[in-house]
């Protein structure tokens, strides 16, 4: 392993406080860092826990000792795929190392990581699936948990876990990051014999932001489409130069708005040579780096939630925000979960504003109106009171973590919401009527994926079909791979009818 120059970017206020923070740590289990975008912690935080000597590169030589005396990694996860991997890079950029040789990453369908790597980069999905073979984590000396205000269903679960098993693990060191909300609740959470956890609060860079309010009325003639390219005419005429993130609900949203943008920016020969680029958390790995690739004209940058907190898309002088976006919720009625289109919390607007802020002053135009916003909630509810727990409860049974309601999650999950997770468990076998696990149940526990495209898998394979029916559980756990384009409906129905089988849904995947 090469030695390391850890340095510090002076221009990132967290360099500042980086002996206060690693004094913190060397005196607390767990610590809460706040800091708003552009502060640093999601890159420096990994290397201060370096530079205390946490980490495998700072463990000394087997020699043939055990395993264990090898040395542990420095995990870090972040909400998102397309964060994770932009993330590791960077860090490795900053301490010169080739990418996965000190720093990594570790997604679904993506290793970056070697063998004697240090600090690993991963989703909090990845840690919460290690669980499974490593229920005290003792592959880790170190966890950071960012962006623990967005409250995903896997965070909240990683962090009543990790509180339950910091005392078998006193060795264990834990860092949670979040924007300033929640800041207290996180450090009574992990409230200790001195007392809450400590918490440390780091500035972000900002510069004045401008609100403009442009609420518009959708007709025939007019309708989001034309509400940005409006409010990109206004941004870049008479303005300094600089690029624009536009926020939008959904992935087709972005295809949709980045048509209808090249054909506006085309018409005007001081637009004509902007780059229009989506950005969503299912892009190709060639399309990400793009985002963070220099560039010497005017950018566009659509972007789903995925840019408000966890990804920072470099040169943002300008936001418009279309208000809206994709939230999972479980309909008691139904019994599923649904994605649907709604309106950000005021939270979530401010987040985005916040996004134009980092380099200059800046301007965010709202495509919505005052009322509207002071309407809105003040925070996005926790992804535990809006989804269905059978997946939480299956893992839960299979680590015996206790019954549900004695977990400590961050927010109580409703009654009724266990009751549907418990039934759903029962109907597919998983456990029994007194709601412990069967066998099937601890294999299905072991599966990374929806307890019911698991069941579907586990039969197929008792029916000799785990060919056929791997097909369609691939096809079930992720987005249509269909695209419609606007402007060629049609012609997309026609190629994709050839798909179509009048039996079933399913033999069109096959």
């Amino acid at each position: 392993m090469p030695s390391l120059n850890i340095t510090f970017p002076e221009s990132l206020p967290v360099s500042a406080r980086r002996d206060e923070i690693a004094a913190a740590l060397a005196a607390n289990q767990v610590i809460i860092v706040c800091g708003e975008t552009g502060s640093g912690k999601t890159t420096q935080l990994p290397k201060i826990a370096l530079a205390m000597g946490r980490g495998k590169l700072n463990a000394p030589p087997a020699n043939g000792d055990a395993p264990a005396m090898r040395g542990r990694l420095i995990g870090h996860t972040q909400p998102r795929r397309i964060a994770a991997s932009s993330v590791a890079k960077r860090i490795a950029e900053e301490l010169n190392t080739p990418l996965g040789e000190v720093v990594g990453y570790k997604v679904r369908f993506q290793d970056r990581l070697s063998r004697d790597a240090s600090v690993k980069l991963m989703t909090d999905g990845i840690l919460l699936a290690e669980t499974q073979t490593d229920p005290l984590l003792k592959a880790y000396d170190t966890i950071i948990i960012d962006e623990a205000h967005e409250r995903s269903l896997n965070i909240d679960f990683l962090l009543g876990y990790l509180r339950q098993i910091l005392p078998r693990r006193p060795d264990l060191k834990v860092i949670v990051t979040s924007a300033t909300i929640d800041a207290d609740r996180f450090a009574q959470h992990f409230a200790s014999a001195k007392g809450p956890a400590p918490i440390l609060y780091v500035s972000g860079r900002m510069f004045p932001v401008e609100q403009r309010w442009r609420p518009f009325e959708e007709t025939r003639d007019y309708d989001l489409n034309s509400a940005i390219a409006d409010a990109v005419d206004e941004l870049w005429q008479g303005n300094a130069p600089g690029d624009i993130l536009v926020f939008l609900p959904g992935e087709r949203e972005i295809r949709e708005a980045a048509d209808h943008l090249r054909k506006h920016l085309a018409h005007d020969v001081m637009t004509r040579n902007s780059e229009v680029l989506p950005l969503f958390a299912r892009l190709s790995q060639a399309e990400q780096d793009r985002i963070f690739d220099s560039h010497g004209g005017r950018r566009i940058v659509l972007a789903t939630n995925v840019a408000e907190t966890s990804l920072t898309v470099p040169g943002i002088r300008y936001v418009i925000d279309s208000g809206t976006a994709r939230i999972k919720r479980y309909s008691f009625r139904s019994k599923v979960e649904q994605l649907l289109v709604e309106a950000v919390s005021q939270s979530s607007a401010n987040q985005r504003a916040g996004r134009c802020g980092r380099v200059a002053n800046g301007i965010c135009i709202r495509l919505y109106d005052e009322k509207d916003f002071a309407s809105r909630p003040r925070f996005t509810d926790p992804e535990i009171l809006r989804s269905s727990l059978a997946g939480v409860i299956l893992r839960m049974k299979s680590l015996h973590l206790g019954q549900v309601e004695d977990f400590p999650f961050l927010e109580r999950p409703q009654g009724r919401a266990i009751a549907d997770g418990y039934q759903l468990l029962n109907e597919l076998g998983a456990v029994d009527d007194a709601n412990e696990l069967t066998r099937l149940g601890q294999e299905l526990a072991r599966l990374p994926l929806d307890p019911r495209v698991g069941r579907m898998i586990i039969e197929g394979r008792e029916r000799q079909a785990l060919d056929e029916v791997l097909v369609i559980a691939s096809a079930l756990s992720v987005q249509d791979v269909r695209d419609r384009p606007m402007d060629m409906q049609t012609q997309a129905d026609q190629q994709h009818a050839k798909f179509d089988d009048e039996k079933s849904e399913f033999s069109g995947y096959l």
